[in-house]
């Protein structure tokens, strides 16, 4: 039987991942009720927007305007998060290699215990 590869993502990518996953989600929602909700419900939405109705302006260019939205709020926000964690992962390896460049010194063994040291009884 073969074995599953193995995740290599350290913990830092992994959360960073949870992160995009739920911007997706969050995002994909919004798709979700701009595209079937409106449309499922144009009949309730007549009212003048711009002197337009609303439904109709909702699906000739408002839902167009709100997908081009949504494309450079995801960019904008996946370039910020892909920053800070470069920016982590570039401080923790500055702190391992200064970890394995100077490393702390070994405890200091103590000496055997002077009588002076012993509780006397």
């Amino acid at each position: 039987m073969k074995k599953p590869p193995r995740d290599r993502m350290t913990p830092l990518e992994r959360r960073s991942w949870r992160h995009n996953v739920r911007w997706i989600v969050g995002l994909l929602a919004v798709w979700f009720v701009m595209t079937f909700g409106v449309s499922w419900f144009a009949r309730e939405l007549r009212f003048d927007f711009m002197g337009w109705p609303f439904s109709y302006w909702m699906g000739a260019q408002g839902a167009l305007i709100l997908y081009v939205l949504m494309a450079a709020l995801y960019a904008w926000r996946m370039n910020r998060a892909d920053d800070a964690l470069h920016e982590r992962e570039r401080i923790e390896a500055e702190v391992r290699a200064a970890s394995v460049a100077s490393p702390s010194p070994a405890p200091a063994v103590p000496d055997k215990p002077r009588s002076a040291d012993l509780p006397s009884v």
